[in-house]
């Protein structure tokens, strides 16, 4: 009985560390079918967002990634969001709520702009 507890405390100890190491998938994830799961990425590159559009439902979450070497501050144009400034390989994400569209730019590169619709 001592064998069968022991492998049974390994195990979860096992699966445990699994799910919290890093970019690793956790165990309950949403799936790709789930509504939770809509949602885009849109990168920055070049002092360019890409793609200068998304559409999405509403409840749907945005999520930027700086791929670019210099900062850049992700800013809506009505003030509803506007991110720290991201470094090389930072994300910034969020949920759009109600539909409409929102334009946004860079604060400190104006001439980097683009727009998520939600529908």
């Amino acid at each position: 009985m001592k064998t069968i507890t022991w492998f049974l405390e390994l195990t979860a100890t096992v699966a445990l560390a699994l799910a919290l190491m890093p970019g690793s998938t956790p165990l309950l994830a949403v799936s790709a079918g789930d509504k939770a799961a809509a949602g885009a990425s849109v990168k920055i590159d070049n002092f360019s967002f890409g793609p200068t559009e998304v559409s999405i439902p509403a409840g749907a979450t945005v999520t930027w990634t700086n791929n670019d070497d210099v900062p850049h501050v992700v800013a809506s144009d009505d003030k509803l969001f506007k991110s720290k400034p991201l470094d090389t390989d930072d994300h910034f994400s969020f949920t759009f709520s109600k539909p409409g569209t929102y334009m946004y730019y860079c604060s400190i590169h104006p001439k980097m702009t683009a727009k998520v619709v939600v529908h």
